[in-house]
């Protein structure tokens, strides 16, 4: 981590029992809260929507904006707090809830305060078994030192949080599938709009925000939006957390601004190549953004840099690739992945990618022939925009990324059977 960058969602990873909530109120845990309670909701919206917090699960919204959505009044309202983390590469939320599960609570509550929300539900992936256990300790915790409750700080303000398993569905990471799954139905996405905001868990206005968009509200209340807005660049404020994994030496989590250099993050922070193979490729954001190569290495990672490079900054999920990776292989293993985790609702998304396997598979075994790239392309352009949730649109990336920029080795294999490295 650059010595000129204070850590701030991590500052308290590496710190002896941080779980715990005696460490983190020693540390300065639960002041945000105390500052928050003595601020109106709308006050409290307005300095989220300054500080150009955007979400960080994937899609980028603003925070503020999202808040500011959620309706006024006394109905009934409910907060999600979506740590469900099924995208391949993406290991960031995990390692917020087992080394800091207050700072999400802590977050949390404002947000639910500030939106006039009594109910909150943690939606966690099945597997996190570590994380399962310190969000239930947490909770308990919060409960038993006032945080959570009736009448929270003598405020006035009663919120509930609990928590709830998923089952392993990646498809359970969008919030309207993450939703039905909560309310007991069968893990699918629903057609928006309506948007959560308006209808969501059992029909009322629902606030569903990522583990790491939550664990920065604390520090935005407490410093302020101009302090964090100082972080990051004018439209992408604030630090991320990047996960970088692949054929690096130094693989983990980095916390850095966003609009740190591509090259800096893995050349510096991640110590570089891993042996003595070049670089050849990276996914920027998670399985399901478009792959870049390196002539895209000095683009800032902020969320409008890497969308002009022709990909995405999703969840900030760098997989680097060296030199004689197999670009192909690289895309069917996706696909199958994606293939596997389709909820099955809609046609293109279940038949499209069953097609792209089989396709990707016939190619790869060496029984590839003329015109099966023009089908690849062509099954993308049948699912692209003809799906019910985003995850049409994503699954194709790796597909159409790899042949944009690697066509020479899917002709390789259509024409000589076997991989251009060998």
């Amino acid at each position: 981590m650059s010595t000129q960058f204070e850590p701030i969602l991590t500052r308290n990873v590496g710190v002896p029992n941080s779980e715990k909530i005696d460490v983190y109120v020693e540390r300065g845990g639960y002041t945000a809260l105390r500052k928050a309670l003595k601020m109106s909701p709308d006050e409290l919206t307005a300095e989220v929507r300054e500080s150009g917090l955007r979400g960080r699960g994937g899609a980028g919204f603003p925070a503020g904006l999202k808040w500011g959505f959620m309706p006024r009044g006394d109905q009934t309202k409910y907060v999600c707090i979506n740590t469900d983390e099924g995208e391949p590469g993406t290991f960031k939320d995990r390692l917020l809830v087992e080394h800091d599960p207050h700072a999400i609570i802590e977050g949390t509550i404002i947000a639910a305060y500030a939106v006039n929300a009594h109910r909150a539900f943690v939606y966690i992936r099945g597997e996190f078994f570590l994380g399962i256990k310190r969000w239930i300790k947490a909770i308990d915790d919060a409960y038993r030192h006032g945080f959570l409750g009736q009448n929270i700080l003598g405020s006035g303000f009663d919120i509930d949080l609990s928590v709830h398993r998923g089952a392993g569905a990646y498809i359970c990471g969008e919030e309207t599938a993450l939703i039905n799954s909560l309310e007991g139905k069968r893990g699918e996405p629903r057609l928006k709009p309506p948007y959560p905001a308006q209808i969501g868990l059992w029909g009322k206005p629902t606030l569903v925000h990522n583990v790491e968009t939550l664990a920065n509200v604390p520090p935005i209340v407490d410093r302020g939006a101009a302090w964090f807005r100082s972080i990051g660049t004018e439209r992408s404020s604030g630090p991320k957390l990047f996960c970088i994994s692949g054929h690096v030496r130094q693989r983990g989590n980095y916390e850095l601004p966003l609009g740190t250099p591509l090259r800096e993050i893995i050349y510096e922070h991640a110590g570089g190549m891993r042996g003595s193979k070049p670089f050849k490729a990276v996914i920027p954001g998670g399985a399901s953004t478009p792959v870049l190569t390196a002539e895209h290495l000095d683009t800032p990672m902020d969320f409008e840099s890497v969308m002009a490079a022709g990909s995405m900054l999703g969840t900030g999920a760098i997989i680097v690739m060296e030199e004689g990776t197999d670009m192909v292989k690289v895309a069917q293993r996706i696909m199958r992945f994606f293939m596997h985790e389709s909820c099955g609702r809609c046609t293109p998304c279940r038949a499209g990618s069953s097609q792209l396997v089989a396709t990707l598979d016939r190619i790869v075994g060496g029984k590839g022939k003329q015109g099966d790239i023009e089908l690849l392309e062509d099954i993308c352009g049948h699912i692209i925009g003809n799906t019910f949730c985003p995850m049409g649109d994503a699954e194709v990336n790796p597909v159409l990324s790899t042949l944009k920029h690697f066509r020479n080795e899917y002709e390789h294999y259509v024409e000589h059977k076997r991989p251009i490295s060998a």
